[in-house]
């Protein structure tokens, strides 16, 4: 099965439903069709409402019900708070959070689709200006790192930089220090131009990311 991630990524970011259209394509295209018992029930998210004592902008409570509980597209190396586990901090509710506990990320209360901050040392800071947004950039982040899939990483450089920017295409999705590309079989996540991560859809597509940029690779 085909998938046009840089298609449909450009048109997630335009509105909600494209994103959910975004995530459920891309399930099925590089991991398994997402099916009606991978999300949380509404009675599930009222009992989240009802415990924080406010109401989860639709954008939440959409992508829960969608495929919130489908670790592998959301919890292989970050994780995905469960209903019970979401947490208020100030304005915002906290949904996810890093491997190592340095960072989470939340969502603000204020509109149907919200943006989403994360924590530094300096206190939450912008990270992408929709949920439904920052939903399709968790389900790539988790891509590359799930168990048994083509990954690999390594070291950039700027002789890399020209070259992903030649042959792939931007994603218009990009957190801070980070820019997401894509072709038909290879998504690349590259990190303050220090490091790559790489995720294909199949072994010769990995193979062939590795030739074009050779280098120390760890898969």
């Amino acid at each position: 099965m085909t998938f046009d991630v840089a298609g449909e990524a450009a048109r997630a970011v335009r509105e909600r439903a494209g994103a959910w259209r975004f995530i459920e394509g891309f399930a099925a295209a590089w991991a398994e069709p997402i099916e009606p018992q991978d999300g949380w029930n509404h009675a599930d998210l009222d009992a989240a409402e009802h415990r924080l004592g406010v109401r989860l902008p639709d954008a939440v409570r959409d992508a829960y019900a969608l495929f919130g509980k489908r670790p592998d597209l959301t919890s292989n190396q970050d994780w995905l708070l469960t209903p019970s586990e979401l947490r208020l901090a100030g304005e915002v509710v906290v949904f996810r959070t890093e491997i190592h506990a340095v960072t989470s990320w939340a969502a603000a209360l204020d509109t149907a689709d919200p943006a989403v901050v994360h924590e530094t040392e300096r206190g939450w800071e912008p990270w992408l200006p929709h949920f439904s947004t920052a939903c399709v950039e968790l389900v790539l982040s988790e891509a590359l790192f799930r168990d048994g899939a083509e990954t690999a990483d390594r070291e950039t450089s700027e002789a890399d930089i020209s070259l992903i920017e030649e042959h792939f295409t931007l994603l218009p999705l990009n957190s801070p220090g980070s820019r997401w590309f894509a072709s038909d079989d290879v998504i690349l996540r590259e990190e303050d131009r220090e490091w790559l991560w790489a995720r294909a859809r199949t072994p010769e597509a990995l193979e062939l990311l590795m030739k074009r940029f050779p280098g120390a690779w760890e898969y």
